[in-house]
This record gives C-alpha cells, structure tokens and sequence, in this order.
C-alpha cells in the first residue's frame, strides 16, 4: 500500500514505515503530522488517482528529526569582467516517519499544507 502526496511544493511516494526528508515543517520531534494533499493511493489491487486531490484520505506520520542539509555553494562568475561571488546554503530539512494511511485518528489535530 502506498501514497503519493504533495507537500512543499514536491511530491513523494510514501509508505507505511518510511522515513523521508520534506522542507521544514513546524513542530517538535514526535509531533504528529497529517498530509492532507493526497494525489494518488494504490492498495495493491486497485488504484485511485485524484483530480487532483483525493478527498477523504490522509497520510499520517511523526516528526523524527529537524535538521539542515549538507552545505551547498553558489558561485557565479562572469569572464573578463573581475566578478565572483561566492555564497553558501544550507537547507533545513524534517524527517517524518509514516504511521499510517486512510482516516486521522483525531480529526482536530488536522494540519493544512
């Protein structure tokens, strides 16, 4: 069973179990966090694909860790003409673990992307 959402302006293939790297997103680690943009679910026999989102079904998970990317550097550089810069970039990431897929188990802790 598994399940394409949207979050952060990206899409990801999730599963039950899995752990994956979205944009920040607020909350403390094991706070819960509920995906409500769901694109495409598929339970192993039949598929459902939204348009172009899938009401009534949810992806549930918790905040596993809150940290920054590994360092980028962005450089820009024009010949002859003695212009360099030179930056770097670090993004900062949320780790979230899948817990489940189908209906929140309380609707008030609801959160929408």
């Amino acid at each position: 069973m598994y399940a394409v959402v949207q979050t952060g302006g990206k899409q990801y293939r999730v599963e039950k179990g899995e752990t994956f790297r979205v944009e920040k997103l607020p909350g403390e680690i094991g706070s819960p966090v509920f995906f409500d943009k769901v694109l495409m679910f598929s339970d192993g026999e039949t598929v459902r694909i939204g348009q172009p989102l899938l009401e009534g079904l949810t992806v549930r998970g918790h905040i596993t860790e809150q940290g920054k990317a590994k360092k980028i550097l962005v450089f820009k550089y024009k010949r002859r003409k003695r212009y360099r810069r030179k930056q770097g970039h670090r993004q900062q990431y949320s780790a979230v673990t899948i817990d489940g897929i189908g209906e929140p188990e309380n609707s008030e802790l609801r959160q929408k992307e």
